[in-house]
């Protein structure tokens, strides 16, 4: 059985929503990071202290997953949906073949290290 890694990058406040979402399909662990980058918005200006000034990078937060191939489209449809704002700079979602996962703890590998 193969295994893909989920990656998804998304606004910050939509985490919450993005969790439960995951949790109702069965995903129970996610690894999450806070990131900073951007996209087509190439990030905004804002003001301080009367000095105008350019955001470049925009904070963002990192998923990542690892399921079975088959879980793998309901589990990029469920965080599309779960974050989706319909405004921009809403994320990018990656999905990539992962050759091996092992327990630290147990030595189980494959679908069973997950």
């Amino acid at each position: 059985m193969s295994l893909k890694k989920v990656e998804a990058i998304i606004k910050p406040f939509k985490l919450d929503d993005v969790k439960e979402a995951l949790n109702e399909i069965g995903i129970q662990g996610m690894t999450i990071s806070e990131v900073k980058g951007y996209g087509r918005q190439k990030g905004h200006k804002e003001i301080y202290r009367g000095a105008e000034y350019v955001v470049d990078f925009i904070p963002k937060i990192k998923i990542e997953i690892v399921v079975s191939s088959e879980l793998a489209d309901q589990a990029v449809e469920t965080i599309a949906q779960a974050s989706n704002t319909g405004k921009i700079g809403d994320g990018k979602i990656f999905v990539l073949s992962v050759e091996e996962a092992v327990r630290v703890r147990t030595g189980e590998r494959g679908k069973d290290a997950i």
